[in-house]
């Protein structure tokens, strides 16, 4: 490959959670027992470089010795519209259809406000991503949840008969749409999209769709952008987005939402102006306008090879080694969502004894009950494969065949 996924980096003490998190006063993630160092799989970032003209755009900036008040570039909007309409064939974006968030979470929290009064019921699918479920009980929403189910081969589904009741009988006029979703890893098929939207047409639900994780898509899967499906879906939904997730910048804030409807988009502006905090941050936008170039676009397709391949090792490992427990293979994200209930019966183990035997020996993994997912952990495989693989190892050595 062109670029590098196989280095092992070194982030203590460089601003990183991911690892700096392990084993401080009141963490919930302890440090490992003596002999085994710390792997970080919990919290979604990566542990790759980043694409180099990120960097490079970054630094040229930085060089010139004022960084007073600014505003958007056309460089940055241009950026956005070619990359939208290379990676998911968006056509007649402009501009005035983009606008900064800082944070896809506050985009969710503004386009709410916007479409209810705080106590309306919000639509969300379960398992969920723990991040809406803090945001919305912090902002007064009432989550309603519809349960995915898994199909005859072990993909996740929506159930639109369950939608569409609790859509009815909670009077629901907002829905939240995580796609790919998070922490399943689905990425929606085009029907499944067209689905959805003409159940929320038929009931007038507005929609906020989480598009951050649209560009990790694995092999043999393609992002249906929620608002390409039809003209309605168009004009009802918000967008989000971010090179964030795609290029391991959560450190340097920046989203953007995508709003063709102007009475809605002028009304988010409006909203998120209040707080005088939605502000771009002048290196953000550079690190933006720096992934989204030419090597930016073979960097994801070169990041997306390399966690397809963590992904077929992951699962692949699972189903041979880890008896009782399963896993519906993503099909986007660097997530898995396992579902041990089977081994933790069989073994007469909690859910608490489990993660923690994996905390032991250094795989720092995540509860997946914060997820809705009870038996469930969720395992990030953004890393080089060979500590993936080295994560694999000690699970089989010391956790599930101990």
């Amino acid at each position: 490959m062109k670029y590098d996924f196989t280095s092992i980096l070194d982030r203590h003490g460089k601003d990183a959670i991911a690892v700096d998190m392990i084993g401080m006063p009141g963490s919930s993630y302890p440090a490992p027992r003596e002999g085994f160092d710390a792997i970080p799989m919990w919290v979604a970032d990566m542990n790759f470089p980043v694409c180099p003209t990120i960097q490079e755009h970054m630094i040229a900036r930085a060089q010139h010795p004022t960084f007073g008040y600014f505003m958007p570039t056309k460089e940055y909007f241009d950026s956005i519209i070619r990359w939208q309409e290379s990676h998911n064939g968006v056509t007649g974006l402009t501009a005035d259809n983009i606008g900064y968030e800082n944070g896809v979470l506050g985009g969710v929290v503004t386009a709410l406000n916007v479409f209810c009064s705080r106590g309306d019921k919000v639509l969300l699918h379960s398992p969920t991503y723990v991040g809406f479920t803090h945001s919305l009980i912090n902002n007064g929403y009432d989550i309603v949840h519809s349960p995915l189910v898994k199909d005859e081969n072990g993909v996740w589904r929506m159930d639109f008969e369950d939608m569409e009741k609790k859509i009815v009988e909670g009077k629901i006029h907002a829905a939240i749409f995580c796609s790919p979703h998070n922490p399943c890893g689905r990425v929606w098929e085009q029907w499944e999209v067209e689905k959805a939207m003409e159940l929320y047409k038929k009931h007038d639900v507005m929609v906020v769709s989480d598009e951050i994780w649209s560009d990790i898509i694995l092999s043999g899967h393609k992002h249906v952008p929620t608002q390409s499906v039809s003209e309605d879906a168009r004009m009802r939904t918000v967008a989000l987005y971010a090179p964030s997730k795609t290029f391991n910048l959560a450190g340097l804030v920046g989203s953007y939402h995508i709003i063709y409807n102007k009475m809605i988009k002028d009304r988010c502006d409006k909203e998120s102006s209040l707080s005088h905090y939605n502000s771009m941050n002048v290196m953000s936008m550079h690190a933006l306008i720096g992934a989204y170039q030419p090597e930016g676009y073979e960097w994801t397709q070169e990041l997306c090879q390399t966690i397809t391949g963590n992904v077929d090792f992951a699962c692949d490992y699972i189903e041979k080694h880890f008896e009782g427990v399963k896993v519906s293979k993503p099909q986007g994200t660097y997530m898995l969502f396992i579902d041990c209930a089977e081994w933790l019966e069989k073994h007469g183990k909690t859910m608490d004894e489990l993660m923690k035997a994996g905390w032991d020996v250094g795989v720092v993994w995540q509860d997946g009950r914060a997820f809705h997912g009870q038996t469930h952990i969720r395992l990030n495989l953004a890393l080089p494969l060979s500590r993936v693989k080295e994560a694999f190892d000690r699970l089989d050595k010391y956790v599930f065949n101990a």
